[in-house]
């Protein structure tokens, strides 16, 4: 299962240094932010059982945020200027 973790630390620092080369450095620190916890997380060697845990809290941050953020802060605009 700590592979698994490593994976998705691959993959955040992926979009991190995506995000990063697109001048988007907001989005490309929390990214960095997630990458680096989720290699710490990877090298601890927890119970299979913890690490669902703590992937089901870390989904349930994310939906709650994204809710919130498109709820109450994303204007929505079609491309216009």
């Amino acid at each position: 299962m700590e592979r698994m973790y490593r994976v998705l630390a691959f993959w955040t620092g992926i979009f991190a240094v995506l995000f990063f080369a697109g001048d988007m450095y907001e989005m490309a620190l929390l990214f960095f932010a997630q990458t680096a916890i989720l290699l710490a997380l990877s090298y601890l060697y927890l119970s299979e059982r913890v690490y669902i845990y703590i992937f089901g809290a870390y989904l349930t941050i994310f939906f709650v945020g994204f809710t919130y953020y498109s709820t109450f802060v994303l204007v929505p605009s079609f491309g216009g200027h």
